[in-house]
């Protein structure tokens, strides 16, 4: 195997996509409890250019320079000392986390960030789920309540998707229609955006530049039992008037405004609250979300796509804010 890879870095923070720099480093060595992945396709999330906006600097500062690029798809060349559950050949999907050393042509993953990708579902697919898909997930299972086994809610519930454009939104929308829920989705980048996101199953899609979207305001008239925030922020008095009594509002992108929002809800004797949310990676969902795709249940939706050496492109593409699912990178000519 070669010594040496290719791979696109910063050394500091800010600057965007034009600080990216592209480099010629050794390959990393396998360590305990790892394994060294030859990548095939990452994911560029809001996340890995927030971090190098210094979003999450005082509490987890990256090492300089910094490989970015979390959600990461491609073939275990080696292994580290005690793995035993994945071998060199395995195609695995990997959430390498806000450590980040995706956007390379070789990644380290913990044992714990990934799982082997099934036939059926693409290097492509597979870069697309990790912190999007997870934070779907976790949002309308878990924190909304919204049960994903087929059956349908004994009492309706309403819930409303803001962002439903981007990479978390495509996911939440599709996840919360399989739990039986009616959807109104809100969304911003056109007719066009609009159209998909009602094709992936919302009942009800809002444009969010419109008088009736910046309301938040149902057409139906319904009252919202949970709002999954993956839109920009909006001050939690905003959301208020359109939630049921016991209505919530799960913030998928936590910043200190939302987190005073949240404490203060919290705090209060309303029953309308607002929850902070950050997803958590696990192979089990990682399955689950694997056996949805094969079933058709659940379909990956990419904007754009670029060969690794023009990464930048895809960084500042992400950055724009207008991007319908997601931005991929392939770093192999096969991906």
């Amino acid at each position: 195997m070669t010594k040496t890879m290719r791979a696109v870095q910063y050394s500091g923070y800010g600057g965007g996509a034009a600080a990216l720099k592209h480099v010629e480093i050794p390959v990393p060595t396998v360590k305990k409890d790892y394994v060294l992945i030859k990548v095939e396709a990452v994911s560029i999330n809001p996340l890995d250019w927030k971090i190098q906006d210094g979003y999450v600097k005082h509490i987890l500062p990256p090492r300089f320079p910094h490989i970015p690029g979390t959600d990461v798809s491609g073939e275990v060349v080696s292994v580290g000392h005690g793995v035993t559950t994945f071998a060199p050949g395995d195609k695995v999907v990997g959430c390498l986390g806000t450590f980040g050393g995706g956007l390379a042509e070789y990644a380290l993953a913990h044992i714990s960030t990934i799982a082997k990708r099934p036939s059926g579902v693409t290097a492509l697919d597979g870069a697309c789920l990790g912190e999007a898909a997870f934070s779907a997930l976790q949002s309308v299972r878990d924190w909304a309540g919204v049960q994903l086994n087929g059956s349908k809610p004994k009492v309706p519930m309403n819930v409303l998707i803001t962002g439903a454009g981007g990479g978390v939104g495509t996911f939440a929308v599709q996840l919360a229609k399989l739990g039986g829920v009616h959807v109104t989705a809100t969304c911003g980048d056109g007719a066009r955006q609009m159209e998909l996101v009602k094709s992936l199953g919302a009942d009800e899609v809002l444009d969010s530049k419109a008088a009736e979207g910046e309301s938040l305001k149902s057409p139906s008239g319904k009252k919202y039992d949970t709002v999954i925030q993956c839109g920009e922020y909006m001050p939690f008095a905003h959301f208020k008037p359109q939630l049921s009594p016991s209505g919530k509002v799960i913030d998928l992108a936590p910043s200190p405004k939302s987190m005073m929002s949240s404490a203060t809800s919290l705090a209060s004797f309303s029953k309308q609250k607002c929850v902070p949310f950050l997803p958590s990676t696990n192979s089990t969902d990682y399955y689950f979300l694997f056996s949805l795709m094969q079933q058709k249940k659940l379909k990956t939706v990419i904007d754009s796509q670029f060969p690794l050496s023009q990464a930048e492109k895809a960084w500042a593409a992400s950055m724009t804010g207008h991007v319908t699912g997601k931005v991929i990178v392939t770093c192999t000519e096969h991906s």
